[in-house]
């Protein structure tokens, strides 16, 4: 496996002459997304997966070196009844850990944070196998996608002082980082399987 920090310092390199676009597209993502909180509970919900999917194409173009863009963000719609599914079972599941206690949700986010990745990479599995495969390829790597995540504490401390307009920059950052572990889990899993 590659060490995070240069799974990070390849983020940084894969964002290069993009960052405008990822804190114009994050901005966008934001804003949507709290608009969609206007009708409480159901409009997150619906609209939650299909933009976090669409957010997931745009992230791993940036982060694979293709072309992306941000009408991206819009084409989770596309598939929008798996997209739906997915974010309604992982917050059902992750929300019902966090119940038995905060790190039990904490482990079960984690193990589903690579869903919507594979979806993209999968068309034609289901949320449910999506989730499944998400768990699968996480086993035995969770606590080094959360040291990933910790690495990130420093950057966003920034973002409180800069009342949060820095965020638009370190989240691309951040979920750019997730994609380059994603497709470092997959490539070490191939290789496995290869052997």
């Amino acid at each position: 496996m590659t060490k995070n920090v240069e799974l990070m310092r390849m983020a940084k390199e894969s964002l290069k002459g993009k960052w405008g676009l990822a804190a114009v597209t994050f901005l966008v993502y934001i804003l949507l997304s709290m608009a969609s909180s206007i009708v409480p509970v159901v409009g997150p919900l619906l609209v939650g997966g299909p933009l976090a999917l669409g957010l997931a194409l745009f992230i791993l173009s940036i982060s694979r070196g293709q072309e992306a863009d941000i009408a991206q963000l819009f084409k989770g719609f596309e598939r929008f009844v798996v997209a739906f599914v997915a974010m309604l079972l992982i917050t059902l599941f992750v929300s019902l850990a966090c119940l038995l206690l905060i790190v039990p949700g904490i482990i079960l986010g984690i193990a589903y944070s690579m869903t919507f990745f594979i979806l993209l990479d999968n068309p034609d599995l289901t949320a449910v196998e999506a989730m499944k495969k998400s768990r699968e390829l996480m086993y035995g790597f969770k606590w080094k996608f959360f040291c990933l995540s910790l690495r990130f504490i420093g950057w966003f401390l920034l973002c409180v002082i800069t009342f949060g307009i820095a965020s638009l920059w370190i989240t691309p950052y951040l979920y750019v980082s997730y994609a380059k572990f994603y497709d470092d889990l997959l490539a070490n899993k191939n290789v496995a399987q290869a052997v």
